[in-house]
């Protein structure tokens, strides 16, 4: 059994954590918390001056739930992100909040998932 223990907290170790699924309703709720944020994009904008690019989730801004930002150093990782208006994603990272609102920050490709 003793031999067991050791194995057994290797594995876990080398087991990827999981980040937890919610809704982008529940975003406020989990700031500082990585987690995957599952809903459709209800609107995808560019700003003009910075070329920073936003993607609303649960209403479209000023009244969105959560909003996935995409700084324009970033914006080539996320080819066509504005066909993703109406699809369903998977956006993953550390919420946070900006003016008092919640927000993942996106730099990796790999937080963005179509569904």
């Amino acid at each position: 059994m003793r031999a067991l223990v050791p194995i057994l907290g290797l594995i876990l170790m080398a087991t990827p954590a999981v980040a937890q699924t919610i809704r982008p309703a529940d975003a406020r709720a989990h700031v500082g918390q990585t987690v995957t944020v599952e809903g459709i994009v209800a609107d995808v904008h560019t700003a003009g001056r910075s070329g920073t690019t936003f993607i609303d989730m649960g209403g479209r801004y000023p009244n969105n739930a959560l909003a996935a930002v995409i700084f324009s150093a970033d914006a080539s990782k996320f080819p066509n992100v504005a066909a993703l208006s109406g699809k369903t994603v998977d956006i993953t990272g550390a919420v946070r909040l900006y003016q008092g609102k919640p927000e993942i920050i996106l730099n990796a490709a790999d937080q963005l998932k179509r569904r």
